[in-house]
């Protein structure tokens, strides 16, 4: 039996919830083989992050040399990358290697408001990261962050954003809508030619521990199966909105998305 791949290139979350380990819980949920490079350790659980240890430049061009030369990828995406020059390393190997379907989740805050990217390192994933993705998946802060703008509040002021978000490079902007001040959860999906919106209800729950990188690792998984990027979304879209809808009560903050629930849904439609 032959599995498509997917490459995850983020931090270790040690609650099991994000990073590294969401990332691999949900290739594996949508039938594809999971590969990982480690950028960071994270001390973190439900309560926040208490730790974060980057890995040497040297650490992270053994990971990807490893997997890439002998595994090799269908897919990649990209989560926690800490710093500058992480950014400048992973952007040159995935060139050298032709890693063409990549997802871009440019993570800078966790849940709890814990820095996980370098102030510096904005820059280098504007010019450096952002040109090479397929998809990138940010939030409504990290959007304003990126674009240098006040935070969406509005639908119309989302889709200026996304407008801005595509004119640095990437083929298609989700613009994830989940923190708008009240209404649905609406995601936009802009390819430069045309706007979609994604809208579901939103789900009264506080435990959306790694959301964003889960949906951003769905929507890898579903590009390393060679489905056309907005199916990929659609699919990825599905995923985190069960997951979300059956999240987690887990430890004594902000639980973790339930990773299972879609397959378990499927299997009783």
């Amino acid at each position: 039996m032959t599995l498509a791949k997917a490459l995850t290139i983020a931090g270790s979350d040690s609650g099991g919830g994000a990073g590294i380990q969401a990332d691999l819980k949900t290739f594996q949920e949508l039938d594809t083989f999971g590969t990982s490079v480690i950028t960071a350790l994270t001390a973190q659980n439900t309560l926040g992050v208490h730790g974060v240890f980057p890995q040497t430049l040297e650490a992270v061009e053994a990971q990807l040399d490893a997997v890439l030369s002998d595994i090799g990828t269908d897919a990649a995406k990209t989560g926690m990358l800490f710093s500058a020059e992480i950014i400048t390393l992973v952007a040159r190997k995935l060139r050298q290697y032709e890693v063409k379907r990549l997802v871009v989740d440019p993570v800078m805050i966790a849940k709890g408001g814990a820095s996980l990217l370098q102030e510096e390192a904005v820059q280098a994933l504007i010019k450096e990261l952002l040109p090479q993705a397929m998809v990138i998946t940010p939030n409504l802060p990290e959007a304003a962050k990126i674009v240098g703008c006040e935070e969406p509040q509005t639908l119309a002021e989302m889709k200026e954003a996304a407008v801005k978000l595509h004119q640095l490079g990437p083929a298609y902007i989700v613009l994830k809508g989940g923190h708008l001040p009240s209404g649905p959860a609406i995601d936009l999906v802009y390819d430069g030619h045309e706007l979609h919106e994604l809208e579901t209800e939103r789900i009264a729950t506080k435990h959306t521990h790694g959301t964003g990188c889960t949906f951003a690792a769905a929507i890898a998984a579903e590009l390393a199966k060679e489905a056309a990027p907005l199916e990929a979304i659609q699919t990825a879209k599905a995923f985190i909105t069960a997951a979300i809808t059956h999240s987690l009560a887990i430890g004594g903050g902000i639980g973790p998305t339930n990773h299972a629930a879609y397959r378990r849904l499927a299997g009783e439609a």
